[in-house]
């Protein structure tokens, strides 16, 4: 398989994740604004979902461009990640559902841990096939900001059973860490 029909397969996928999670959003029952104020839960927290995916996608993008080839590992991790990405509308919606408690926000913040050590796995699976030395690894180099995130996604989980708006916090600001695109790769595709 060639990597232009691994990526639009990602594509079709994370349409599909994407289309699912505005589907959980209701339309409320009356013309005030008072009655949107039950569904503002569930809104936020398919915004902060919705920019989750966008951040793989984008960041996806940029990975299989630096890819010269794909082989049946890097497939398997790519479905991977899918599975986990497939996760975060079914979590997205319990989290809103019941206003960002407990249970919900550590579900929650497994459907981020998981999706993020995948992503962390198709990456160095992409490098073992083209070659440690090459040009992906060292655009990698030791992804401190991937590292760092999988760490702070542990921390906000235990954070979450004692005080689940710290675990909100550490979301978020994780998500603003990474909505800037990584650049690491597009410097190094445009250096060389």
């Amino acid at each position: 398989m060639n990597k232009e029909r691994l990526t639009a397969f990602t594509d079709g996928v994370v349409a599909i994740v994407i289309t699912i999670m505005v589907l959980d959003l209701k339309v409320p029952h009356g013309e005030s604004l008072a009655d949107l104020f039950p569904v503002v839960p569930v809104f936020l927290s398919y915004v902060l979902s919705f920019i989750y995916v966008g951040i793989y996608w984008n960041n996806h993008h940029h990975l299989l461009h630096a890819a010269t080839r794909v082989n049946g590992g890097v497939l398997w991790a790519n479905m991977n990640l899918l599975f986990w990405l497939s996760l975060v509308p079914f979590t997205t919606a319990w989290l809103g559902e019941n206003h960002f408690s407990r249970i919900p926000t550590a579900v929650y913040g497994v459907s981020l841990l998981m999706p993020a050590i995948a992503y962390y796995v198709l990456q160095w699976t992409i490098v073992r096939v083209q070659g440690r030395n090459g040009r992906l690894a060292h655009a990698l180099g030791r992804d401190i900001k991937g590292r760092a995130s999988v760490g702070l996604y542990i921390l906000a989980i235990a954070a979450s059973f004692a005080a689940p708006w710290v675990a909100h916090t550490i979301f978020v600001a994780v998500a603003l860490w990474w909505l800037i695109p990584d650049r690491r790769i597009e410097r190094t595709l445009t250096d060389s």
